[in-house]
């Protein structure tokens, strides 16, 4: 690993595989587990950078497919990068675009080579391999840039799940080899469906790359959450201890608990600032419709515990008022709020552990589960 990035841990639970750390980075240090935001086009929804630093963000994330088609790699590259572009001093991490590939199933057709589809914006065919990947990302210049992977769908047949997860070991080390950058880690993937020798194998052969971090995709994708549990506790063990592990697409309270368990450190997902763009708001892990009736007269904030600008001087009844005239201000309101109440439940997480409380304050999200694995 490159001296710009470390990972120090810092605290194990007693009880289970959970764990404190700071990942080290060119833009400053990520405390784990943490909840990362998802800006896909070089923005997180509704907000400013300003606003989404106040939620506790550290580490934002980009997207290389959607950057690709606009404005281009060429534009940010010219502005100075990412964070010059979009006006961000901490670390970003930019996914290598192969889950939006596997979101054009109807348009793409996949190959050795890489993958060719059809832009939705207007018709151009385009063509993504693992080298034009890292060229797009080192463009970018993020400090985290994933490898460009095959991500199956779910469910699928074993046959597939094979072929894809093999195909993303030989598409790594093309990454690898095409990677230019040292001041930018390059995380590895574990694909393999459900079946869990082919992660067990997946994840042995990602490791011996020996790369800054590591991270389990392929989930999220249409399997129940019982099975997203499985996955992460099949896999998890077989990545170093040393590196960030990186749980990709997973959001919700109860998954990362239940990862966090398992020992992973960082999540992404679009859940918070989706959810505002349809007026609902997480508020102590639950989620409520703010456009109910029951809210129209509620004189107090969304939670008196948050410390977010939006609970610190609004009421549920004025964010209820903003959604019925269909004021852009609730969908940055309801933004700030959800972001804030993800990252400060992952910020709850750590300080358990680091009380060696975790079991004790959040073994409720725990419950098992006996459903298996293929």
């Amino acid at each position: 690993m490159s001296n710009q990035f470390q990972f120090e841990c810092h605290k194990h639970c007693s009880q289970t595989q959970a764990r404190v750390g700071t990942f080290h980075t060119p833009h400053g240090p990520v405390e784990t587990p943490r909840f990362m935001p998802v800006g896909t086009l070089a923005n997180v929804k509704t907000l400013t950078p300003a606003q989404l630093q106040e939620t506790g963000a550290q580490m934002v994330l980009a997207n290389t497919y959607h950057l690709h088609l606009q404005p281009g790699e060429h534009i940010v590259e010219q502005a100075g990068g990412l964070h010059q572009f979009m006006n961000w001093s901490g670390p970003i991490l930019t996914d290598s675009g192969g889950f939006q590939v596997f979101s054009l199933s109807d348009m793409r057709s996949i190959a050795e080579e890489g993958v060719s589809f059809r832009s939705p914006r207007d018709g151009q065919m385009i063509h993504l391999s693992p080298e034009i990947s890292m060229a797009i990302q080192n463009a970018l210049g993020a400090d985290v840039i994933m490898a460009f992977d095959e991500c199956p769908p779910y469910p699928a047949s074993r046959d597939a799940i094979q072929a894809a997860t093999e195909r993303t070991q030989r598409w790594l080390a093309r990454c690898v080899k095409a990677h230019q950058r040292p001041d930018q880690a390059l995380f590895g993937i574990v694909q393999g469906g459900t079946f869990a020798d082919l992660r067990q194998a997946a994840a042995r052969s990602v490791v011996e790359f020996d790369l800054p971090g590591y991270a389990i995709g392929g989930v999220s994708v249409g399997e129940p959450p019982e099975l997203i549990e499985k996955i992460v506790k099949v896999t998890t063990p077989l990545l170093p201890i040393n590196k960030p592990r990186y749980l990709m697409g997973v959001g919700t309270y109860r998954e990362m608990v239940q990862a966090i368990a398992a020992g992973i450190d960082l999540f992404d997902c679009v859940i918070p600032t989706r959810l505002a763009r349809h007026g609902n708001a997480l508020v102590a892990g639950e989620r409520w419709n703010l456009k109910n009736n029951r809210f129209r007269e509620d004189f107090t904030p969304l939670d008196s515990a948050c410390p977010c600008y939006t609970c610190q001087n609004f009421t549920r009844a004025y964010v209820s008022h903003l959604l019925r005239s269909r004021e852009l201000l609730a969908y940055t309101l309801l933004s700030i709020h959800n972001i804030t109440e993800l990252i400060g439940f992952t910020q709850r997480i750590r300080q358990a552990i680091l009380d060696n409380q975790f079991q004790q304050v959040f073994g409720t999200w725990l419950s098992s589960s006996d459903t298996q694995l293929d």
